[in-house]
């Protein structure tokens, strides 16, 4: 949460297309805050993109693209990263996914459990919690700003529904 990760993607995906190369964005088809199939920075760039959702298959998908990008990884099944993993190593298309790897309670995304385990190279992107730590966890919280604990592991929101912790704010917060 509020790290910079759609920012980042269409960063890279400008870069890309810069330099007269084909890219192929995702997001996920449940995340509609800004539209369904809408990749948006808060800081204001946005780009219409396809979507994904249990049922896509991404080596049916994968066109012929110098680089696949996938915005909410953390949404991806285990199936889908596999394929993504096989688009990368077999067909030689670089794939970059952007997402979170635990929920409000601290339990990994199914999704994001296997891209750790199947990525060759993770990088984090940076973000700090209110106490002025790295954040490395995410709290949900109710419309008075009161803290849950328990509930649906996927309830779309942004910065009204969520909040950045490091890991001491999480457990004592």
């Amino acid at each position: 949460m509020n790290a910079g990760k759609s920012t980042s993607l269409l960063q890279v995906a400008h870069n890309y297309e810069e330099q007269g190369q084909k890219v192929q964005l995702y997001t996920a088809a449940i995340d509609d805050r800004y539209g369904v199939g809408q990749i948006t920075s808060r800081l204001g760039p946005h780009r219409q993109t396809d979507v994904f959702d249990k049922t896509t298959n991404f080596l049916e998908q994968a066109p012929a693209v110098a680089c696949v990008l996938v915005d909410e990884a953390q949404f991806l099944t285990k199936e889908q990263v596999v394929q993504l993993h096989q688009v990368a190593q077999v067909r030689g298309v670089p794939v970059i996914c952007y997402g979170l790897r635990s929920d409000f309670r601290g339990e990994p995304f199914p999704g994001s459990a296997y891209l750790l385990a199947l990525a060759d190279d993770i990088e984090e992107i940076k973000n700090i919690c209110t106490c002025g730590k790295k954040a490395t966890m995410n709290i949900r919280v109710d419309a008075e700003g009161r803290r849950l604990r328990e509930g649906e592991q996927v309830s779309i929101g942004g910065n009204e529904s969520y909040r950045q912790a490091c890991g001491r704010c999480f457990y004592l917060g």
